[in-house]
């Protein structure tokens, strides 16, 4: 048996080598996540947790690859594509970013303010969705970002209740397994928009674009310049691995959750925040509303400046502004501006007849129809030694990113043709 010293040594060690990997995951279970993975349980029961377990692989590898990306350049994947590509290739992403992270503020912002609601009928959701955007851009431009997260990761907490009502329903636990290690594919529009969705809103390129310019970032702020080396990769790896795990954990306890719940109970719809809160009444009973709106809100509040900050990190290398989530305001005008507009942006599309849970989902849908071109741009730079040197992709790296952009890539275009069939 090891000694309780060298124990707490290893764990200390583990816990000082997260970093934004573990932020990024967390903020991918986001309420547009919340809202997909509740849906796709609802709609088709247990038919669908195989994704968790396939798309951790192929998100912890693409994060990854994102990941060295920023260490090895020092520089977030616009300005890698600024320096290195036809700038033509970066209008394009900008293109396929920016209208899809918009609605996925809009949709977020629009969930938040209905949970609101929720909570207090009395004052309309728009009010509560006003209300969030100005307090998300006093706390954006007034404190560094990872000081905020560090105090709303603690709200989350609530999301972590889905791991626990599966054991208190006692669901077919034989079904559970044969879903989640026998894919379950059904052929029609339905379900190849949730599984688009789910792909989407898991495998996200606004978290491409987050992922290396917070390695870029942390490389930045040491006091020492550091040469990457296998360490600090391995490192990294941990980090982003967990970081992926913890957001597949939850992703796949959503889906159980709504599953045995909503789906057993007949509601293969989710229309409503409220029908949505439901699936945590069996443990928490009249308090499902509480803890459903404090995590749909602390995703929320989490995830909106990861949204925001980047696409303004996108614009802020694209025309070399000054740049940081740690820059004051009066160093950073245009990079904080731009978080501005995006937020002002996403809730004005509260008000075109959308509902939360439509808004959410169509966000999630709209990412899988752009992250394969992303993910292609991605492994074409991992593989581009004037831009990597010998940090390039292995076989496993190549093989498992190519995997998710066919997936992707063959998800959307089912979804499409069963539109339109």
């Amino acid at each position: 048996m090891p000694k309780p010293s060298t124990v707490s040594k290893k764990i200390k060690k583990f816990l000082q080598v997260l970093g934004p990997g573990v932020i990024t995951g967390a903020s991918d279970d986001d309420p547009s996540g919340i809202a997909t993975y509740s849906q796709a349980g609802a709609a088709f029961g247990f038919a669908t947790l195989w994704t968790a377990l396939l798309t951790f692989p192929l998100m912890a590898t693409i994060q990854g690859m994102c990941a060295r990306i920023g260490l090895v350049t020092e520089s977030g994947l616009t300005k890698t594509l600024k320096n290195h590509y036809p700038k033509s290739l970066l209008y394009l992403m900008i293109v396929f970013s920016f209208p899809a992270v918009t609605l996925n503020i809009g949709a977020d912002i629009q969930g938040m303010g209905a949970v609101a609601n929720l909570l207090i009928p009395s004052i309309p959701d728009y009010i509560f969705s006003i209300g969030f955007t100005l307090l998300l851009i006093f706390v954006i431009i007034k404190y560094p970002y990872q000081k905020i997260a560090r105090i709303l990761k603690w709200l989350c907490i609530a999301v972590l209740l889905y791991l626990i009502v599966p054991f208190l329903l006692k669901p077919d636990w034989g079904s559970v397994f044969k879903s989640t290690f026998i894919p379950t594919i059904h052929f029609n529009k339905d379900f190849f928009e949730m599984l688009v969705a789910i792909l989407g809103t898991t495998i996200s390129p606004y978290l491409f674009f987050w992922q290396a310019t917070m390695e870029a970032e942390d490389v930045a702020h040491k006091a020492k310049k550091i040469m990457v080396n296998k360490q600090i990769l391995k490192d990294m790896k941990a980090d982003v691995n967990m970081g992926m795990l913890f957001s597949n954990l939850v992703m796949f306890f959503i889906i159980l959750t709504a599953g045995a719940t909503l789906f057993k109970a007949g509601i293969h719809k989710i229309d409503t925040v409220e029908q949505a809160a439901k699936a945590l009444q069996p443990l928490a009973g009249r308090f499902a509303y509480v803890l459903f709106a404090i995590g749909i809100i602390g995703t929320g509040l989490l995830a909106i400046p990861v949204l925001a900050g980047s696409i303004s990190y996108i614009m802020a290398e694209t025309f070399d502004w000054k740049q940081g989530l740690d820059a004051k305001f009066s160093e950073a005008k245009p990079f904080y501006a731009t978080i501005a507009i995006a937020l002002v942006l996403g809730l004005c599309l509260n008000f075109i007849g959308i509902t939360p849970i439509q808004a959410l989902v169509y966000t999630a849908i709209l990412y899988g129809l752009t992250a394969p071109v992303m993910i292609a741009v991605v492994i074409h730079i991992c593989n581009n030694k004037k831009v990597m040197g010998k940090f390039t992709n292995n076989t496993l790296q190549n093989t498992l990113s190519v995997i998710t952009l066919i997936l992707m890539t063959a998800s959307a275009v089912a979804m499409l043709y069963f539109q339109f069939k």
